[in-house]
């Protein structure tokens, strides 16, 4: 078994989905914060959230990818740092859009609530929106309406 670049682990682990939003890779969701290279190929994941149930099912999934692709892997979830939707790469904040999920804003702005009541919607691009809701189908997601396309939405949280 030889040794991969890091570029080649990276490349894998593009295959290896969030298992709630399936186009995005863990890698544009920015949860996985290091890959080392020696007898194995070691990953440090730091999950959105501490209790969020896909732990174990998105370690698994990065251990059989390696695996398939003939490297034995070990996956250490930490929380050093915390997440922050920050992390989550343009290409990945592009297919949250095409996902119909609107894409966190820059937490870096988030000053107060208000940025909450002003997402895009994915949908039509317009900010006429209302937030219904800021606890959505998990911790990472609020419900917002678009007053002028009239749907419903999803909004990533900035965290």
């Amino acid at each position: 078994m030889s040794k991969p670049s890091l570029e080649k682990v990276y490349q894998w682990l593009e295959e290896v989905k969030d298992p709630e939003i399936p186009v995005l890779s863990l890698v544009d969701l920015g949860v996985i914060t290091n890959v080392t290279i020696s007898d194995k190929v070691r990953i440090e994941m730091t999950p959105t959230f501490v209790g969020c149930p896909a732990i174990d099912y998105m370690k698994n999934d990065i251990i059989e990818t390696l695996n398939k692709h003939g490297q034995e892997a070990e996956v250490d979830i930490n929380f050093k740092k915390s997440w922050s939707s920050d992390l989550i790469s343009e290409k990945g904040k592009i297919a949250l859009k095409k996902f119909g999920l609107a894409p966190p804003p820059d937490s870096k702005l988030f000053t107060d609530l208000e940025i909450l009541e002003n997402a895009e919607c994915p949908r039509c691009s317009k900010t006429n929106t209302e937030l219904r809701n800021p606890f959505g189908p998990t911790l990472c997601r609020a419900i917002f309406y678009c007053n002028d396309c009239k749907e419903a939405f999803e909004q990533f949280k900035p965290v």
